[in-house]
């Protein structure tokens, strides 16, 4: 463990603890309500988070480990996106939560445990987009990822 991955993990693992407390304050009427940004549901927004913690995680492995698994494309991403929005209309918020967790606990471990050469390890994450390095990933996919999408919920339901 380095002290990069580390500050990387305390930080992800900062932003799920408030994801988890915006979760926790949401009623029944909030998680229908629409997001501006996604155009799902406030559930299906957080459900979509939580659901590709595992499979981000999956790819900082393998970049992280200079294999490439760039062989999505990004509208492959959106239509697989689509498709999860349809399956998880009906999620619930314990559910959710739960995959939240788990998924979190997953990610912050892998970050965790990365060296700071694995951190700078480049590789191809998606075929249409250039390379980029685990730490890149770990900063657009998990904490970019979460502060947009947790922002977009936020603001939904007046929690900013």
């Amino acid at each position: 463990m380095s002290a990069k991955s580390e500050a990387l993990a305390r930080e992800f693992e900062a932003k799920v603890q408030a994801a988890l407390a915006t979760l926790e304050r949401l009623g029944d009427a909030d998680w229908s309500k629409v997001t501006e940004a996604e155009q799902w549901s406030v559930g299906v927004t957080a459900h979509h988070f939580a659901g590709v913690l595992e499979p981000i995680t999956d790819l900082v492995r393998a970049v992280s480990a200079a294999r490439s698994p760039g062989t999505l494309r990004s509208d492959m991403v959106d239509r697989i996106n689509a498709q999860h929005a349809q399956e998880h209309a009906r999620c619930t918020k314990a559910e959710t939560v739960e995959l939240l967790r788990r998924g979190a606990a997953v990610a912050a471990g892998v970050i965790r445990g990365l060296s700071p050469e694995q951190l700078g390890q480049k590789g191809s994450v998606l075929a249409d987009a250039p390379p980029m390095s685990a730490e890149e990933l770990i900063r657009a996919a998990l904490l970019a990822h979460i502060d947009q999408h947790f922002g977009s919920i936020r603001k939904t339901v007046g929690h900013d």
